[in-house]
């Protein structure tokens, strides 16, 4: 009888005390926080579902949810479109590809709070280079006063820090398809449309797939950038769920309903995140199958 030999698994010991610690101990805090209340001095109260039935009922939470949501599916439409269409205008082979790969790959290696320290700097309609230029322009732009100049600044800052990854994943997907299939379809005499619909797309529906559900992801819990830049303001038209949450929880130092908050946050990032993999599958799995 052959032996099965179990050592291995002190190889990942490291990794899971790791997680322990990293994620798991730090989830259970939040969710201990969330059904009991505190006056301070560490003495709590059981307070049951109580914080999750208000959080439920607070209108400002579904003000942030609904913000939250048109801000991620806005730059998910720009940004993978974009990225697919500088995927397919990039060169396939010489100095360049290296030179637009590297160049691309710039904004990628900024953190975030640099980011948005940039485009508060960009914006400002004194020294910044974009409000500066909007106004002789004679475009009435603020972002600190202006509602939708705020949303416009944090969409195009974050088009500009993120389409790079998306085109470079689209990029990687042009890559893998070999030289055959274009032979054939310029004897088939296909047009530039039918070349991107029947061989290119369905080759980078794997890697938009990834990229999508990386960008939603990153996009829905967007805290640095947004709040460097606008602090959720002006009043609260980017008070988006991240910001919200902050501010619950350190603003007002309201642990309870702060970790009931940042559980349902948990819950609906996960659950759209599941209906975007399950929806991009279930239509990869269609088109491979055609």
């Amino acid at each position: 009888m052959k032996t099965v030999n179990q050592k291995a698994w002190f190889l990942v010991l490291p990794v899971l005390v790791l997680v322990a610690f990293s994620a798991v101990i730090p989830l259970m805090t939040v969710v201990n926080y969330s059904v009991q209340d505190t006056f301070g001095n560490n003495v709590f109260f059981w307070a049951g579902l109580d914080w999750f039935r208000d959080t439920l009922e607070s209108e400002r939470m579904w003000a942030s949810l609904g913000r939250q949501l048109v801000f991620s599916f806005t730059i998910l439409v720009i940004e993978v479109v974009l990225g697919v269409i500088v995927a397919l205008n990039m060169p396939k082979r010489g100095f360049w590809v290296s030179f637009c790969l590297v160049t691309m790959s710039l904004p990628l290696l900024i953190p975030w709070n640099v980011v948005g320290t940039i485009w508060q700097i960009f914006g400002r309609v004194d020294i910044g280079l974009l409000g500066y230029t909007l106004g002789q322009l004679g475009i009435d732009y603020n972002y600190t006063q202006d509602a939708g100049d705020a949303w416009f600044t944090l969409i195009l800052m974050d088009v500009w820090h993120w389409t790079s990854l998306v085109a470079l994943l689209a990029y990687a997907g042009l890559k893998s398809i070999p030289d055959a299939y274009y032979q054939a379809a310029k004897i088939d005499q296909a047009s530039r449309w039918k070349v991107f619909r029947y061989i290119e797309l369905p080759k980078m529906r794997g890697v938009l797939l990834i990229a999508i559900l990386l960008r939603f992801m990153d996009s829905f819990m967007i805290y640095t950038e947004p709040f460097v830049v606008t602090g959720g303001g002006p009043g609260s038209s980017t008070n988006f769920l991240s910001i919200d949450l902050v501010k619950i929880a350190l603003g007002q130092m309201d642990l309870g309903p702060a970790a009931a908050y940042s559980i349902m946050y948990f819950l609906v990032i996960l659950l759209i995140s599941w209906v975007f993999y399950t929806v991009m599958t279930n239509l990869d799995r269609e088109g491979g199958t055609r």
